[in-house]
């Protein structure tokens, strides 16, 4: 199992990023595909119409999302912690992802920097 630290800059406030990242119909509009989201604790959750799929363990609106993700078979517990930072008139986003399976590391980091935060800096651009 292996561990990702990253950070990654939006040209908006953090109030924006952590709405683009809780609310369902906002989620859609930048992913594309059907979400499932809601910022009660021990909720399930659904990204890209089931690719990523867990459970909210936590929220501090605007500031902080924690979250577990699911592996099928996994021994230890994935978690995925986004903590929003102000810098400037944008947001630097913390992203901390526990325990990724060795075999699928490099496609979550791809992920993370293609398809996750790629899709939301095409959704701020101008």
């Amino acid at each position: 199992m292996k561990n990702f630290k990253k950070y990654y800059s939006l040209p908006v406030p953090p109030e924006d990023v952590y709405n683009a990242l809780t609310n369902p119909v906002t989620l859609q509009l930048w992913t594309g595909e059907p979400a499932e989201m809601s910022t009660v604790p021990g909720s399930e959750f659904s990204l890209w119409d089931g690719s990523i799929v867990g459970q909210n363990i936590a929220f501090e609106e605007g500031k902080k999302i924690v979250q577990q993700w699911y592996f099928g078979d996994q021994e230890e517990e994935s978690i995925v912690t986004l903590i929003l930072h102000i810098k400037g008139t944008g947001t630097s986003v913390e992203l901390i992802h526990t325990n990724i399976p060795d075999d699928e590391y490099d496609d979550f980091v791809d992920g993370w920097d293609n398809s996750y935060f790629g899709s939301l800096r095409e959704f701020y651009k101008d």
